[in-house]
C-alpha cells in the first residue's frame, strides 16, 4: 500500500468555491471534496487541484518582478484559440501571448483570482497535409 494516497497542487485564494468552479469547468472535471476552507477537484485527465481559503491572499504579479512568479500551472491543449475563448468565458484573462514558432507554442493567463498558468500546444511532428 502506498504511503501517499493523492497529491494536490494547492492555490491560496480569498474565494476557493469560485476558483474551484473556474478550474472544474476548464479541466472538465468534478469536485471531489469541500470543507469551509478548502475545495478539491479532479480534472478529466486526472489533474488534482485544491483551493485553500486565505482572506489575505495576494496573487503573484508575474511577469512584473515586485511579487514575482513562485509557481504556476501548465496545461497542454490542442487548440490555443479555442482554449483561450473558454478561459475568458470562465472569467480568466490573458497576461502574455507568445506566437513562438517551433516545437511549443505558449500563452499565459491569469485565473479569476490572479494565479498565472500557461497553455502549451505541442506542434505536430508530421508536416501538415494540403
Amino acid at each position: 500500500m502506498p504511503l501517499v494516497k493523492a497529491g494536490f497542487v494547492v492555490l491560496d485564494c480569498a474565494e476557493p468555491e469560485k476558483l474551484a468552479v473556474f478550474y472544474t469547468e476548464l479541466l472538465q472535471g468534478e469536485q471531489t471534496d469541500a470543507t469551509a476552507n478548502r475545495v478539491e477537484i479532479r480534472g478529466a485527465d486526472g489533474t488534482r487541484l485544491a483551493f485553500r481559503r486565505d482572506t489575505n491572499a495576494t496573487p503573484p504579479s508575474w511577469p512584473r518582478p515586485e511579487n514575482s512568479l513562485q509557481a504556476h500551472l501548465d496545461f497542454v491543449v490542442e487548440d490555443l484559440d479555442e482554449a483561450e475563448r473558454r478561459i475568458v468565458g470562465l472569467g480568466g484573462r490573458p497576461i502574455e501571448a507568445k506566437d513562438a514558432r517551433g516545437a511549443h507554442e505558449e500563452r499565459g493567463y491569469a485565473d479569476p483570482s490572479g494565479h498565472s498558468f500557461t497553455l502549451r500546444r505541442v506542434a505536430a511532428t508530421a508536416p501538415k497535409q494540403g
